[in-house]
């Protein structure tokens, strides 16, 4: 009997439809329009007998009717048979190259679109998958027959003259016992999946590979083959133990305006097979394995189903493989699922179940689309000299005696527009030199005609609204510096005819140049240390006493002028600091007793030590024993070498002072 009818797919096409354009983020390119559907082609590959004759003890159990459909015994009713129709079938007798070249190398194109495409082996352990997808040097499977035929495409479509640039990029990775390893770099550890703004899945970390030849991609791929995991089974000696993933990204560049980008992933996926414990004889570390396997090929039906359905939530999420396949099974992929299944009747449950759920993946609607952006290359603004900043008048009186007595052997050209300023094709170097003489020829054209503003030319609309926002914010800085310069002039000028100094020296009336104005230096702050009321009082009472904590000190220092020959001196006055040294050597001392006998209520007396650097201390010492000088305390753990030396200023003198005023 047949699988479905007729009417029953088309209502579950539409069900899958609705629901797939939900999930599918368009980018803004084509958000007008809806992407067309692409529904999930499925081939069907049987592979021969293990021993090559059907014996008598184990006959077959399928059978090809032509090249789209199937049927397999009813293990209900041995009387009928279960018919299966799929895109593809391939019998025994199928080589690799009909599976390449009939499903596979049709979706290569799309790549070249800016779209994402996949391929998927799915079916039970020991029906032929890692065959399928690697083959053998004499029968290459689909992974290196695509490569080759890829890699051609982008030297013929990225050579010289052809208005895109491509490169090829390739990463390869692991779904093992739902740990994403990558094979490339087995150090990296466990890697998160993402989703990106327009829905695109990705691993960050993941390592990629450059490749321009098929010999480039085999000497990364081969080492990284190695290190995936295998296991021996009773049904197979090299088992694969986990989801493999082979990642191909095609970035495509335009060489011309207006440089779109487009970027194309092929997914070429080798998933483990689904096993029964029974048969395989799994033990230990291996039924954990299986376990994981199956798991995640149980979120995979799940995620089928809920797709056919149009449940508004699929369980992308509950596995890292579904995750990881949300592009390929109702997302922006096309999407070839290769169901491999065996002839023996032993694995008739496993043939069943495999057929099963490629009829239900070729109902899944996919709905793929460009990855297409535009480079934005916003021009770096003119930067006007310091003296296009100034006006006019400042201008002249900026320029020094020598300019003014030379002068300009030329005529002074009328000044530039500010549209001959703020071209922006003053900036288009990476342009044909013909191409950008023309374009400068008809800005100065369209400039002398009386035009305002900058010539966008062809200039997108993106470009031109940035290109007049930076303009609008120099002619703002500049100004602002304008208004700046002239607030300073006049502050200068305020001061001077303030300043009684310069009425004795010079004449009111009479004021100096602003670019001659003299260049004075700003003093340093003067720096006091508080002291306690009781060691001032006691410094009166004894004034012999030696306990000058600061000393006022006369230094002489050098001012500059524009138009004096020679450096004009001033005193000025300077503080430095100075103290006895019996009463720092006593301080520091009483701060040393006081870490070695002092509690934590006592450490904590002192300046900048809390309740918390208190214990910690006190545990020091504790541990290591006394400390032997004050500088030991750097290595408590929590006291930096900066907070060290402000604990020595602000506690040193302070206990110096004390032990005067109070000697006992």
């Amino acid at each position: 009997m047949d699988a479905g009818g007729t009417a029953q797919l088309r209502r579950r096409e539409m069900a899958a439809a609705v629901s797939g354009a939900g999930r599918c983020r368009l980018s803004k390119v084509g958000a007008s329009r809806r992407p067309p559907p692409a529904r999930v082609r499925v081939a069907v590959r049987l592979r021969p007998f293990v021993d090559g004759t059907a014996g008598a003890d184990d006959p077959p159990c399928v059978r090809g009717l032509d090249s789209c459909s199937l049927e397999i015994a009813n293990w209900r009713n041995h009387q009928e048979t279960l018919k299966y129709q799929f895109d593809a079938f391939y019998g025994e007798r199928s080589s690799q190259q009909d599976i390449y070249g009939g499903s596979v190398q049709p979706i290569l194109r799309h790549l070249l679109e800016g779209q994402n495409a996949s391929v998927l082996a799915y079916g039970p352990t020991g029906a032929g998958k890692t065959h399928t997808m690697l083959g053998s040097p004499e029968q290459p499977g689909v992974i290196p027959r695509a490569l080759v035929d890829l890699l051609q495409l982008t030297r013929e479509e990225g050579g010289e003259g052809r208005p895109w640039a491509l490169s090829v990029m390739m990463s390869y990775l692991e779904i093992y016992q739902e740990k994403v390893l990558d094979l490339l770099n087995s150090a990296s550890g466990d890697l998160v999946i993402r989703e990106d703004g327009r829905g695109n899945i990705l691993i960050p970390g993941l390592t990629q590979k450059p490749i321009t030849s098929f010999a480039d991609f085999e000497r990364h791929f081969l080492p990284a083959s190695r290190n995936r995991t295998v296991g021996a089974t009773r049904l197979n000696q090299r088992s694969s133990r986990s989801h493999a993933v082979l990642l191909v990204k095609v970035d495509q560049r335009e060489r011309l305006a207006p440089f779109r980008q487009r970027e194309g992933k092929l997914y070429l996926i080798d998933l483990a097979g689904s096993e029964d414990n029974r048969r395989t004889g799994n033990k230990g570390l291996r039924l954990k394995e299986s376990g994981a396997i199956n798991s995640s090929l149980f979120v995979l039906g799940k995620v089928v189903d809920a797709l056919n359905q149009g449940l508004p939530r699929v369980p992308y999420r509950d596995s890292k493989l579904t995750r990881l396949l949300q592009d390929s099974l109702g997302g922006s992929a096309h999407s070839i699922l290769i169901a491999n299944i065996a002839p023996e009747r032993r694995f008739y449950l496993d043939t069943v179940s495999a057929l099963n759920f490629a009829a239900r993946s070729k109902e899944v609607i996919n709905r793929p689309f460009t990855n297409e952006s535009l480079q934005l290359r916003v021009l770096a603004p003119v930067k006007p000299s310091q003296k296009e900043l100034l006006g006019p008048s400042e201008a002249k009186r900026a320029r020094g005696p020598e300019e003014e007595e030379i002068g300009s052997p030329e005529p002074t050209a009328a000044p530039a527009s500010a549209s001959q300023k703020l071209s922006p094709l003053q900036k288009l170097s990476s342009m044909d030199p013909a191409v950008l003489e023309r374009l400068l020829s008809l800005d100065r054209l369209l400039g002398s005609q009386g035009s305002q503003g900058t010539h966008g030319l062809n200039t997108p609309r993106r470009e031109q609204m940035v290109l007049m926002k930076t303009m609008e914010e120099k002619d703002l800085e500049i100004e602002r510096l304008k208004m700046k310069q002239k607030e300073l002039e006049a502050k200068v000028l305020a001061q001077k005819a303030v300043d009684p100094k310069d009425k004795e020296n010079a004449s009111p009336a009479v004021l100096r140049p602003l670019a001659r104005r003299t260049v004075t230096v700003a003093k340093p702050l003067k720096k006091a240390v508080v002291m306690p009321l009781q060691l001032i009082q006691e410094q009166a009472a004894s004034p012999n006493a030696e306990i000058h904590i600061l000393k006022k000190k006369g230094r002489k220092r050098k001012l500059g002028s524009l138009d004096a020959s020679e450096p004009e001196e001033k005193a000025e006055d300077c503080w430095e600091l100075q103290i006895n040294p019996e009463l720092l050597a006593h301080g520091r001392q009483k701060i040393l007793d006081l870490l070695n006998e002092g509690s934590a209520r006592d450490l904590r007396s002192l300046q900048r030590i809390g309740q918390k650097k208190a214990q910690l201390i006190v545990g020091w010492r504790e541990l290591h024993g006394p400390f032997s000088q004050v500088e030991d305390l750097e290595r408590v753990e929590g006291i930096s070498g900066k907070q060290m030396e402000s604990f020595l200023k602000a506690n040193i003198l302070g206990l110096a002072a004390r032990h005067h005023c109070d000697p006992s």
